[in-house]
């Protein structure tokens, strides 16, 4: 049977690209973002999958470049859908928010078709989301340095919670962050549909980080091994898991210093940060207020009192 997303169609052990139309630009154009469709020769499950629904997490971008040459359709087992880049305004101008209705594209799920601009993009991408059996929402840390990680946004209390929990684990960045997020992230709307959903985030870089990038290529191609597209043996190993975050700012201004490695465990009362003038002098020791993981640290030194500096994964487990 034919599969079609946007202008991309594709029978069984056939592969097509093309576009989703979703609007105009300014000078009235069309415009439609990159999808594809992997429609393998025989049937199976529907995987769909994301990537820059942040105009400035481009890691997501870089896994689907590597991830779409790498599928013979023949091999496969059901279908793949990709909608390579979401916002498509911020994209092109590489900003994080969707400049049209300086909208933040990730809390406008399920979206609206006779909405703002990112309420139908939205819209278009989740109705291709909901045709599937998975749901991957590809990101990244933004401008933060951050752990690679895969973040389960539904809630502990959701029914689909073990389902997305499962997911995560599969996908194997190490590290989960299992955490109720936001209204309006496709990685709450998806479960709410029934769909088991992730949000890897895939580092923190400026742009491209090939190490994230092939975290995760392997944990789209664990998904596709686990899950039954690909033959081969599935074999994943337990995640750290944080179920908290505690946030730290700067009580005064100056330049950080980081007494501790991204990934490295700290405890309730070690010091995390110095702030110091610029001339090394001592202005603030920032200690831990709880036993955890350092998992997010902001990129440039130089604070302003109240500015956000990292933070600390709590509740730690493994899973």
């Amino acid at each position: 049977m034919m599969t079609r997303l946007g202008t991309a169609d594709a029978d069984p052990g056939e592969i097509d690209t093309g576009r989703l139309e979703v609007g105009e630009t300014r000078d009235g154009s069309s415009f439609g973002l990159p999808v594809a469709v992997i429609n393998g020769a025989e049937p199976g499950q529907t995987l769909y999958m994301q990537a820059v629904s942040d105009g400035d997490e481009l890691n997501g971008v870089g896994v689907v470049q590597r991830v779409v040459p790498r599928l013979d359709p023949a091999e496969i087992s059901g279908t793949i859908l990709v909608v390579g880049i979401v916002n498509y305004h911020a994209f092109q101008v590489a900003e994080h928010r969707n400049p049209i209705d300086d909208t933040k594209m990730n809390r406008t799920y399920p979206g609206n078709e006779n909405g703002t601009s990112s309420e139908r993009i939205a819209h278009a991408t989740f109705e291709a989301a909901t045709r599937a059996d998975l749901i991957v929402d590809l990101h990244q840390g933004s401008t933060s340095r951050m752990i690679d990680e895969v973040r389960v946004r539904c809630g502990k209390r959701h029914r689909m919670h073990e389902e997305c929990l499962e997911l995560a684990k599969v996908f194997g960045c190490g590290y989960i962050l299992d955490q109720k997020g936001p209204d309006g992230q496709l990685a709450r709307a998806g479960p709410d549909d029934g769909i088991p959903t992730i949000d890897p985030e895939l580092g923190g870089a400026v742009g491209w980080d090939e190490t994230s990038i092939e975290k995760g290529v392997s944990g789209v191609f664990n998904v596709l091994t686990h899950y039954g597209f690909l033959d081969g043996d599935s074999d994943y190993e337990r995640q750290t898991r944080a179920s908290g975050f505690d946030q730290y700012g700067s009580p005064v201004g100056g330049l950080v210093t980081f007494e501790r490695e991204l990934g490295q465990r700290v405890s309730t009362g070690e010091t995390l940060f110095e702030v110091t003038t610029p001339f090394g002098e001592t202005k603030a020791e920032i200690t831990a207020d709880s036993d955890g993981i350092l998992w997010r640290t902001r990129r440039l030194p130089q604070v302003a009192t109240g500015e956000y500096v990292c933070s600390v994964g709590t509740d730690i487990d493994t899973y």
